[in-house]
């Protein structure tokens, strides 16, 4: 019972991590995989999932409620969201590999729901990337040479 705490915890830190709000993930599915509790390949899944997730959520914000940027609410302000939109508009789609990164990468996922990246095109480059940072730490901490 205690690995779906585990599994569960990994999961919301993760997709809490890809969304707007400044959190990480990264430092929980260390202690996780030096636990030695769970199999590394199901905690890299969990928080590929959950970032992932985290991710679509802002795709969805950008998408849908980009009309309210000049809200005080809005999650992103002005400077920050004409910036992420020029870097997109430079690199476009591909932009969407660093999505992992911290500071800009949960825009650039936003200005991808702006910018109207289709859905399954965003779900595969940002799935592609997310799985692979997670990959490679697990790599990292456990030693393991890709």
């Amino acid at each position: 019972m205690a690995d779906i705490y585990a599994y569960l915890g990994l999961f919301t830190a993760a997709f809490a991590a890809a969304t707007l709000l400044p959190l990480q993930s990264e430092a929980l599915l260390i202690g996780l995989l030096l636990g030695s509790v769970q199999p590394a390949w199901a905690l890299v899944l969990a928080a590929s999932l959950g970032n992932v997730l985290g991710s679509l959520v802002n795709w969805w914000l950008g998408r849908y409620l980009e009309r309210f940027r000049d809200r005080r609410w809005f999650p992103v302000s002005d400077r920050r969201l004409q910036q992420a939109q020029h870097w997109y508009g430079h690199y476009g789609r591909w932009s969407l590999l660093l999505s992992w990164l911290p500071v800009i990468g949960d825009p650039l996922t936003l200005v991808a729901g702006i910018m109207r990246e289709p859905l399954w095109r965003f779900m595969l480059i940002v799935t592609f990337a997310k799985t692979l940072r997670y990959t490679v730490l697990a790599a990292a901490t456990l030693g393991l040479s890709l």
